[in-house]
C-alpha cells in the first residue's frame, strides 16, 4: 500500500528536481526515498523501478520543456521563431541539466507516443523551420542540424567546457546568426542524399 501523502505526482516531480541537483546518472529511487525520508520499498506503489523513474522524469521534463518552447515561438516565424525557440532551449538545458538530460533518453515506444510533451518539442521544432520553406527530406536534415547545435552548445555550458573568457551570450549569438544563415541558404535541389 502506498504511504500516506506520497502520490505519483509527488514522487515524479521530487525526481525530477534530484535530477537537477544530483545528476540524472546519480537518480535513483533510494536516492528519491531519502529525499522523503522514506524507505525504498515506500516508493514502489509509485515507481516499479529506476528506468520507470527515469521515465516518468522524462516525460514530466518534456511537458515543461515543450511549453517553455510554444511560449518562446508564439506568434514568430522565421528568424525571430529560431530565436525564440533557441534562447529557451539553451535556458532550460543549462536551468534544469537532469530533466534536460531525462528528455534525450530514448523511451519505449508506448512511453514516447503519449508523451505529449515529446511530441510538442518534435511539433515545435518542425513547425519553427518550416518558416524558412523547408520541406522533407531536408527540414529533417535541418532539424538534427540544429538540435545538434543547440545540445553541443548547452552541454559543454552546463558542463563549464567553454574555458575562454569571451562572453557566453556573445558566442550565442554568432552561433544562432550562422544557424540562421544556414537555414536560409538551406540546399535543397540537389539530389536526395
Amino acid at each position: 500500500m502506498p504511504r500516506q501523502g506520497l502520490t505519483t505526482e509527488r514522487v515524479s516531480e521530487a525526481a525530477a528536481e534530484l535530477a537537477d541537483t544530483l545528476g540524472l546518472e546519480r537518480l535513483t529511487v533510494a536516492a528519491v526515498a531519502r529525499h522523503f525520508g522514506v524507505a525504498d520499498a515506500s516508493l514502489y506503489g509509485h515507481v516499479r523501478s529506476r528506468e520507470a523513474l527515469l521515465h516518468k522524469v522524462a516525460v514530466l521534463a518534456a511537458a515543461a520543456f515543450g511549453d517553455r518552447l510554444a511560449l518562446a515561438v508564439a506568434g514568430r516565424s522565421g528568424r525571430q521563431a529560431l530565436i525564440g525557440f533557441a534562447d529557451a532551449y539553451r535556458a532550460f538545458a543549462v536551468a534544469h541539466p537532469g530533466q534536460y538530460a531525462a528528455t534525450q533518453l530514448q523511451l519505449p515506444a508506448e512511453i514516447g507516443k503519449s508523451s505529449v510533451g515529446h511530441l510538442r518539442m518534435i511539433e515545435l521544432s518542425y513547425a519553427t523551420l518550416r518558416g524558412y520553406g523547408l520541406k522533407e527530406p531536408y527540414l529533417t536534415d535541418a532539424i538534427r542540424f540544429v538540435r545538434s547545435t543547440l545540445h553541443g552548445f548547452a552541454a559543454l555550458e552546463t558542463a563549464e567546457g567553454f574555458g575562454h573568457p569571451r562572453d557566453l551570450d556573445v558566442s550565442w549569438r554568432g552561433v544562432l546568426d550562422a544557424i540562421h544563415t544556414a537555414l536560409s541558404n538551406w540546399e535543397t535541389t540537389g539530389e536526395q542524399r
